[in-house]
């Protein structure tokens, strides 16, 4: 029997990237006037070209689907950002070298991380991404389930090929997290803190997950995928009554474009796995115990039994969570779900 054909990229999902420098810098000057118009004078000044090569790329981004007003003697302003994810809409607000340099954009998958590993097992390149409008059996740590309402998440996937020893992966998911958090920061969730291992929370409802799964051999990593879900424009209704979950809409009280979300997770979590290959760990963990929502509170953790309860003071340098018991002994935990309790 032959495999099933592997799911078709939406339209665009594939990166043509003539010229896109110019436009990335085109539209990043009118997101940062997104309440004034900005004059033909001063883009065509920051971009050291005729009015003529400026029109260009006004079209070319009009083409993409961004809305630009013209008005007479005062400019251009930036009055949409389409709503797609894909690498047309996408790539111009990118300003990474490698990670999301190759999009390939759906309307539906099952899994994201799935596609990544099929992709990455056909020789997928470092920084490849994978991102879906919807996951019909997308899943979360420890074999859950992710709630991901189409048009309102942000989800996908990362093919990463890192140079690291298979006993080093939990550094990933760790480095991942950091990134994950501070995206959240720059997109109106200053309150986000990382749960251990890599839950983004506010106030204790969840933001975001990471899921890293990797393939290995004995002494090499063939490949590492990471997958991301991100709530973006979620209401309070949107959520099941069982599930404590917050969004980037919640927290910041105004609607975010997903494709501006995801440029943006996308350009730190480049920056925080350069800085783990360059200099290693010590500057993750450092970055993760400050933005950690676990350190210094009691926790109770369900993993191997007996199940454990105690204060989790600090992240070793392997990323294990390290636990004082009641007795005092100081645990290590590497893998398990843990409740926070009260504050120490």
């Amino acid at each position: 029997m032959s495999p099933d054909p592997a799911p078709a990229p939406l339209a665009g999902g594939e990166g043509h990237w003539t010229d896109l420098n110019q436009d990335a810098i085109v539209l990043g000057l009118l997101l940062e006037c997104t309440d004034d118009f900005v004059s033909g004078a001063v883009l065509c000044d920051k971009l050291d070209v005729p009015r003529a090569e400026l029109l260009k790329r006004i079209d070319s981004l009009r083409t993409r689907g961004y809305g630009i007003q013209t008005s007479g003697g005062r400019g251009y302003r930036l009055s949409e950002i389409p709503d797609k994810l894909n690498d047309q809409v996408i790539a111009p607000l990118l300003s990474t070298n490698e990670i999301g340099r190759k999009l390939h954009g759906y309307a539906e998958l099952e899994s994201t991380n799935d596609e990544a590993h099929r992709l990455a097992e056909a020789g997928a390149e470092h920084g490849e991404v994978v991102v879906a409008e919807l996951q019909t059996k997308g899943r979360g740590r420890r074999g859950r389930s992710w709630f991901s309402p189409p048009g309102k998440s942000l989800t996908l996937s990362v093919i990463l090929r890192p140079t690291l020893l298979p006993s080093r992966a939990p550094e990933i998911a760790l480095t991942a997290a950091v990134a994950l958090c501070e995206a959240a920061h720059e997109l109106g969730a200053p309150g986000a803190r990382i749960k251990w291992p890599n839950d983004i929370e506010c106030r204790g409802q969840k933001l975001a997950g990471l899921l890293t799964e990797l393939r290995a051999e004995a002494e090499s990593i063939r490949h590492v995928v990471l997958g991301v879900g991100l709530n973006v424009l979620l209401t309070a209704h949107d959520f099941p009554p069982d599930l404590r979950g917050t969004s980037l809409l919640i927290e910041s009280g105004e609607s975010i474009a997903r494709p501006l979300a995801c440029a943006r997770v996308l350009e730190h979590l480049e920056e925080w796995v350069a800085l783990h290959e360059t200099e290693g760990f010590g500057p993750v963990r450092e970055r993760w115990r400050e933005l950690s929502s676990t350190l210094g509170r009691r926790v109770f953790i369900d993993g191997d039994p007996p199940p454990l309860e105690g204060e989790a003071v600090d992240l070793a340098e392997d990323g294990a969570l390290l636990v004082r018991s009641a007795d005092g002994a100081l645990r290590r935990v590497m893998a398990a779900d843990i409740e926070h309790c009260t504050v120490l």
